[in-house]
């Protein structure tokens, strides 16, 4: 697994280097997964409109590891690519909205639609909304105008 968390790192330092965007890689452990962090003063170019550029990033960043560590004999190892902390603080922002609505849901015994979302912000609320028992969570819609429903259930 060390080896891949280094092959990781060296993919996003060569990736940086190719973009010519200066930074750090910084990594952490988490309880699930490995989390990168890339600290810059170019967080701007990294990140985009609305997260799309590190979203685009990551999703070459995780197929470039993916097919390192098969060519090492290994199995993907999962892990999240963040930018001066931008994702970090955008799944606490979901969860604590997530939270916020919950709590309205109780209170007027009313579902709530949320505002459409990817799948992975999605899974946020989902997973957010498993500690509360009188509350359920579903996805409606169809792409890109998924939304998540939060429903309070009899208990």
């Amino acid at each position: 697994m060390e080896d891949q968390i280094a092959q990781i790192q060296e993919i996003i330092e060569a990736f940086l280097a190719k973009m010519t965007v200066g930074g750090e890689v910084e990594v952490m452990e988490k309880t699930d997964s490995q989390y990168f962090t890339i600290k810059t003063r170019e967080a701007g170019i990294l990140i985009g409109d609305n997260g799309q550029n590190l979203a685009a990033i990551g999703h070459l960043v995780k197929k470039m590891a993916e097919k390192a560590a098969r060519d090492m004999g290994q199995e993907p190892i999962p892990f999240l690519l963040d930018v001066n902390d931008y994702q970090a603080k955008k799944i606490e922002e979901i969860k604590n909205l997530a939270r916020m609505q919950a709590q309205r849901v109780r209170y007027f015994k009313k579902d709530i639609v949320m505002e459409p979302m990817n799948a992975y912000e999605r899974r946020i609320v989902h997973a957010t909304l498993t500690e509360y028992p009188d509350i359920k969570t579903e996805s409606t819609g169809s792409e890109p105008a998924r939304s998540v429903v939060i429903k309070t259930i009899s208990i």
